[in-house]
């Protein structure tokens, strides 16, 4: 079973800056892509961005230019450096993992807040 663990979400003003990290353990298999999803409230989970194991990176558009993702699969690790936040840019972050063997995993969520 693969676990994910998140880290580094909280509270920040508008244009501001926040970083994820994901840390996915007890997996054998080895990581096809490994990224971050967004769900708002009464919204759908939707990908903010997702990186493959070659190295190509792949952004929602409202992202683009203010995120970035960066990721070592063979630390099974995943960032996420967030810049110019804005307040659309409120929920509840996911960290996710797809296996080549064809397994989808899911961290529990870190909730980011931008307000002033």
């Amino acid at each position: 079973q693969v676990q994910l663990v998140e880290s580094g979400g909280g509270l920040v003003q508008p244009g501001g800056s926040l970083s994820l990290s994901c840390a996915a353990s007890g997996s054998d298999s080895r990581l096809f892509t490994m990224g971050w999803y967004r769900q708002g409230p009464g919204d759908k989970r939707d990908l903010v961005a997702e990186m493959f194991s070659t190295g190509s990176p792949n952004y929602a558009d409202s992202v683009k230019d203010r995120f970035t993702i960066s990721a070592d699969f063979s630390k099974q690790t995943v960032f996420l450096q967030m810049n110019s936040l804005k307040p659309e840019d409120t929920a509840l972050y996911f960290c996710n993992v797809y296996t080549r063997d064809g397994m989808n995993y899911w961290g529990k969520g870190t909730l980011v807040t931008v307000s002033s």
